[in-house]
């Protein structure tokens, strides 16, 4: 399987190119704006087209790549289920399995930073096995963090961190050696004490972020909500254009 990571030190934003090189499938997932040329080369290096176009949940931070990439493509989105986005996509259940040749991505219902929020768990069916290698986390579970509550809600920051405290448990079911792969690192404002580390594993997360021994939903919401860093700037108009998936709105 290749996976090939993009971060975005303006925003501290990071995506990914992955997929399975054998069947000459390959997919983006939370694709960036500023990126897009620079995954279509990658692609084309790999021999491979892009297929598929996963988004974690709709971005608050940054212009989506993803419009661009599927005019130049004509590759499928992915979004979870209730994105409330304007533009043809496939609106992903928990649970279900997209596979691209001998790669398998998993959908995780993971709700909390955004009410319509997905982890993606990858398996790699030439490893032997169709159990997780990796999980692209989005804005759910950070690296030393956890996804902020407020962005994507009017005054219910409080009953989103108890949704996030519940989706941070169901990737905590994963093993951990499944190696953690998160949107955003150090610098964003997506949290407050991320690491500048962009990789790590469920296993070291679940040792180290001090998030994740917090047990009690509220205790995890009163932490999360206190003293919250300022709102992305423009908020208002990139998720506008991120829903309408238009290249005019990007533009």
């Amino acid at each position: 399987m290749l996976l090939r990571p993009f971060l975005n030190d303006a925003g501290s934003c990071a995506s990914y190119l992955f997929g399975c090189t054998t069947h000459a499938k390959l997919a983006v997932v939370d694709p960036h704006a500023d990126f897009v040329d620079a995954y279509l080369a990658a692609a084309t290096a790999a021999g491979a087209p892009i297929v598929a176009l996963f988004e974690t949940h709709v971005q608050a931070d940054h212009v989506s790549g993803l419009p661009a990439l599927v005019e130049h493509t004509g590759a499928t989105a992915y979004l979870p289920a209730g994105s409330g986005v304007a533009f043809e996509h496939v609106a992903l259940a928990d649970g279900v399995v997209v596979e691209l040749g001998n790669t398998l991505v998993a959908a995780i219902a993971t709700p909390g930073h955004a009410p319509a929020h997905h982890a993606y768990a990858v398996a790699d069916r030439r490893r032997g096995s169709e159990e997780p290698w990796l999980v692209f986390s989005g804005d759910s579970l950070l690296i030393g963090d956890v996804g902020r509550p407020d962005l994507h809600v009017a005054g219910d920051a409080h009953g989103q961190a108890r949704l996030l405290h519940a989706s941070l448990q169901r990737l905590l079911e994963l093993p951990d050696h499944v190696v953690l792969y998160p949107s955003h690192y150090g610098g964003s404002i997506c949290g407050r004490s991320l690491s500048g580390n962009p990789v790590s594993s469920i296993g070291f997360e679940r040792a180290h972020n001090p998030l994740l021994g917090l047990t009690d939903p509220d205790e995890l919401a009163a932490a999360l909500v206190a003293d919250l860093p300022l709102r992305p700037v423009e908020q208002e108009q990139i998720v506008a254009a991120n829903r309408s998936g238009t290249l005019t709105a990007r533009a």
